[in-house]
């Protein structure tokens, strides 16, 4: 397993993402499964650096694991910032158009739809989203 604690700021997606590429990379991950793991960071990750603190920024960390048998990559999103699982957020009505559908929860929602698996628990004060990928 592999680690990366940073500020959860914006100006980190990018830290973030070449830290997974760089894994994801060593374990000969498809061009395809890579870029949307690397949408699924802009957006998690986003939602981290935007509404997590709302009183000042905190840390996040993102662990990498690999389970070469099943060829999952396993990426989890941890902070310690206010509860929140994105995965109880109901999905949004994409027959409708975008001014009737409103504002927020497409991204999750493409989230959902890109992994094979998402997970979330709050922990010790922590929120962990854990996203799963077959690679």
């Amino acid at each position: 397993m592999k680690e990366l604690t940073v500020p959860a700021t914006l100006e980190n997606i990018p830290v973030v993402t070449a830290f997974i590429d760089e894994q994801l990379e060593a374990v000969d991950c498809s061009m395809k499964a890579q870029m949307q793991i690397d949408i699924t960071i802009d957006e998690l990750f986003g939602n981290i650096a935007h509404y997590a603190y709302p009183d000042g920024t905190g840390e996040a960390m993102v662990r990498f694991d690999f389970d070469e048998t099943a060829r999952m990559a396993s990426i989890a999103f941890i902070d310690g910032g206010v509860p929140f699982n994105p995965l109880e957020k109901a999905d949004p009505d994409v027959t409708l158009s975008t001014e009737e559908r409103g504002i927020g929860g497409l991204g999750i929602f493409m989230v959902k739809k890109s992994m094979d698996k998402l997970e979330y628990h709050y922990e010790n004060g922590f929120n962990i989203l854990i996203i799963h990928k077959r690679i």
